[in-house]
């Protein structure tokens, strides 16, 4: 088995089936065309990990302490 990535935090189930609904849409997308843009789906899955990524130090700190 892989080690984890550093840079994909855990994500809450919840966080995983948004990701994956964010992911259909964009395959979705290219299915139609390949010009069209992605780039607002593409925004909130980085929000989507970035909220993670910082729940994730927030916790590490809690830890810490």
């Amino acid at each position: 088995m892989a080690a984890p990535d550093p840079n994909y935090p855990k994500l809450t189930a919840g966080e995983h089936a948004r990701v994956a609904l964010l992911v259909a849409r964009m395959a979705k997308r290219c299915l139609a065309s390949e010009t069209v843009d992605r780039s607002d789906l593409e925004r909130k899955v980085d929000r989507i990990l970035d909220r993670a990524r910082k729940r994730a130090e927030r916790e590490e700190d809690k830890r810490k302490k």
